[in-house]
């Protein structure tokens, strides 16, 4: 009997049961898409967050081991500081830090404070960052207006300024006018950042930036620095740069903690990748269903079949072609489910990845794209495994026993 004929037995079957069939079909569809589309989705979020992590993943953070401390000096001082060294990076230890680590790349001392600002007849708390003059012209990058030069200017965020409806020339109080040990400071407005999203060294979106002398001037703490930064010229130079400012300053005794971006970012992209197999492997629960209705639907073939299959037995069909023409249903049930499942991926996908992810950026990449076959695949393996049984079971049916089935 030639192949073409058991080919056709295998269609005609299909057609014959074409309800049955369909509903098989569509359970390998419902699998393709859904394990393809939260691929996709996972592969578009990892990019997404690699490319917004990768901006900041040449940054060294090198704060206090002691704990990091608030601002350097103490809310509403004026000329000193009552914290403890271990709080803070003084002088000394940013100087030693430029020198060993300098030749890496961009080295600059940041204060940190949070305190109440006072907008219209609005308070709210806000993180407010001191910069040396010369830093803010390296570091920071003008949207609109030009960066402060005196203790009464100030540049603020994108965030910020749109949250409190900002615009250049606007006044803000930083301070609590309840508390009467605060130093009450006026400010203007002078300049808004460009957006620069998320970031270790310097949350500025959402900040108020002032010069150092503005700063310490309002806080106190002058030299008691928050943290230090290190832009680094090349990623690569991360642990280099990290072992000499460990030993300069660690020698005796831990004073300083050193703090790799770039490693924040593996992490972060390594929970997302098992978050995405976690999902996928969700996902895939439908394609064992899909599998289920496969076994069943060749199961109820093989039984409804029993005569025709000992007619064909007894004509001279041997084993391998009737158990070929049931791997053939679950073949073709795999391709026309996974073909269809394919072409609804590509459309689901795309818009879960938009609502999920925000971008379809890289929705048409390789990564992204690989998911497609990669289920196509999965679904066709689940029906051929689906089918091998039943197969299997229809090819040993004995000849005798079956012409004699009703």
């Amino acid at each position: 009997m030639k192949k073409d004929i058991i080919l056709q037995l295998s269609l005609r079957s299909i057609r014959l049961n074409f309800l049955r069939s369909l509903l098989a079909a569509i359970g390998i569809v419902i699998g393709v898409v859904a394990i393809s589309s939260m691929g996709m989705m996972g592969a578009n979020m990892t990019m997404s967050v690699t490319e917004e992590l990768s901006a900041m993943a040449n940054v060294l953070v090198v704060k206090a081991s002691g704990g990091g401390g608030g601002g350097g000096g103490f809310m509403g001082g004026g000329g000193g500081s009552s914290s403890s060294s271990d709080d803070y990076i003084d002088k000394d230890q940013f100087e030693d830090i430029e020198r060993v680590a300098g030749k890496y790349g961009n080295v600059y001392p940041l204060y940190s404070e949070s305190d109440t600002v006072k907008i219209g007849d609005d308070e709210r708390r806000s993180t407010i960052y001191g910069m040396r003059e010369k830093d803010m012209a390296t570091i920071l990058d003008v949207e609109t207006g030009a960066l402060p030069q005196t203790s009464g200017s100030i540049i603020v965020g994108p965030t910020f300024a749109e949250n409190n409806d900002l615009v250049i020339g606007s006044r803000i109080t930083i301070g609590d006018e309840d508390d009467e040990e605060a130093i009450i400071q006026k400010v203007r407005v002078v300049g808004i950042l460009e957006e620069k999203g998320m970031s270790m060294d310097l949350n500025s979106d959402n900040a108020i930036i002032m010069t150092e002398k503005a700063f310490t001037g309002l806080y106190g703490g002058e030299g008691e620095y928050t943290q230090v930064n290190v832009i680094l010229n090349d990623i690569d130079d991360a642990d280099t740069a990290t072992e000499a400012i460990e030993n300069q300053l660690n020698r005796k005794k831990e004073k300083v903690a050193v703090q790799d971006s770039s490693r924040m970012m593996d992490s972060i992209t390594s929970t997302v990748s098992t978050l995405t197999t976690f999902v996928m492997a969700i996902a895939g629960i439908s394609l064992l269903v899909a599998a289920t209705s496969i076994f069943n639907v060749m199961m109820m073939s093989v039984t409804e079949r029993v005569r025709e299959i000992g007619i064909l037995r007894s004509i001279g069909t041997q084993k391998g072609e009737v158990l070929r023409m049931f791997i053939y249903e679950a073949v073709i049930l795999g391709l026309v489910g996974a073909v269809i499942g394919a072409i609804m991926s590509l459309i689901l996908g795309w818009l879960v990845v938009l609502a999920m992810v925000g971008t379809t950026e890289y929705f048409f990449t390789y990564s992204s794209l690989i998911y497609v076959p990669v289920s196509m695949a999965i679904g066709i393996a689940i029906c051929i495994f689906s089918g091998v049984y039943p197969a299997w079971r229809a090819a040993n049916l004995d000849p005798i026993e079956a012409l004699r089935a009703d």
